[in-house]
């Protein structure tokens, strides 16, 4: 099972916590440090769509105009910490966040 993720981000710690506690082998990939390459990048947005930019936080908010406007490939490209997180693989099947929902499906 792989995370992606960012290392101080909280839901990514608990999603790799419980999801350790649970028996499971996780890998974690911080985006910042091990950026996504241009098809994991496509993968992602094909599964998840905009969903994928988290359009709340304080990182999108201070991206100028045109990345504002630009897809979500760039934006997350020129300012990973915008990805919604975390996005865990398990297997072929593609999670997004850390939910009741995504939790019940992964540990079982």
């Amino acid at each position: 099972m792989l995370i992606y993720g960012i290392s101080t981000c909280p839901q990514c710690g608990r999603a790799r916590k419980d999801l350790e506690a649970a028996g499971k082998q996780v890998e974690f990939r911080d985006v910042r440090a091990e950026p996504l390459s241009e098809a994991e990048l496509e993968e992602l947005i094909t599964e998840f769509g905009d969903r994928l930019v988290d359009r709340t936080t304080n990182d999108y908010r201070g991206l100028n105009d045109w990345l504002k406007n630009s897809e979500a490939e760039a934006q997350i490209a020129a300012k990973p910490k915008v990805m919604a997180r975390p996005i865990i693989r398990d297997g072929d099947a593609l999670y997004l966040g850390w939910d009741d929902t995504v939790r019940d499906a992964l540990i079982a």
